[in-house]
């Protein structure tokens, strides 16, 4: 093992067993240095190794930090680079479908208590809400719950939710997306969500549920995507 792939493997134990806290700032390069007796290179690549990894964030003038965890990050099943970041839009575009969306409900709500803690709110904090199916050549493959914070997030109107969010959040806000941390689980479709994605109740659904997070590492989006089994693949690619 390379000097910075076993400095990167020891501070993900410390992250992982809770001795580097969410939310806490790493010591300095210079201190790393000394620490682990090696060049700053060495420490600059195991922090990239860290980044890469959905562990760390840096922020311009403050340092690299523990990322905020989900709760269902204690055994992630997916790691690594997916298509599904890019979001339904440009994943279903590439394949030359014509994607579409219904959406059941818009509102700016107060989260619930368990998504505000995983968005960093207070219980005074807004966020958007919505739900839609996700639809591509006129046959339904998901339904999504999204919730999004409203301060990071200026000016998301309900015409949105018919396009790609992301390509909004992208190019007209001006957010850099960074990663998706993510638990896949199986879970059955309830009689409302098999009428809205056309398939019978208690029909197997793939359910993503996800912390997104800018680049800076602040979380913006929580949500839980049910995919129709039959009509989803999830593709993934594992770095080593």
């Amino acid at each position: 093992m390379l000097k910075y792939e076993a400095i990167a493997e020891d501070l993900r134990k410390q992250i992982e067993d809770g001795t580097l806290g969410q939310n806490e700032r790493l010591p300095t390069v210079v201190e790393l240095c000394h620490a682990y007796g090696v060049s700053k290179i060495t420490i600059r690549r195991a922090m990239e190794r860290l980044k890469k990894d959905g562990l760390v964030s840096s922020r311009r003038g403050s340092g690299t930090f523990v990322k905020r965890s989900a709760s269902f990050e204690e055994n992630p099943l997916v790691t690594g680079l997916n298509e599904h970041a890019e979001g339904f839009t440009a994943q279903h575009a590439k394949a030359g479908d014509a994607v579409s969306s219904e959406v059941y409900d818009f509102a700016v709500i107060t989260p619930p208590a368990e998504v505000a803690e995983l968005l960093g709110l207070s219980a005074e904090d807004f966020t958007y809400y919505h739900c839609r199916t996700r639809i591509a050549n006129d046959l339904p493959i998901a339904i999504e719950y999204t919730y999004m914070s409203l301060a990071l997030i200026p000016g998301l109107k309900l015409h949105h939710l018919y396009e790609s969010v992301y390509r909004y959040l992208r190019e007209e806000v001006g957010l850099k997306l960074g990663s998706f941390h993510r638990a896949i689980r199986a879970v059955p479709a309830t009689e409302e969500e098999a009428t809205r994605l056309k398939t019978e109740p208690g029909a197997p659904l793939l359910e993503l549920e996800q912390v997104g997070y800018l680049d800076s590492g602040i979380p913006f989006e929580y949500s839980r995507t049910r995919n129709v089994g039959s009509r989803y693949v999830l593709n993934n690619i594992t770095l080593a």
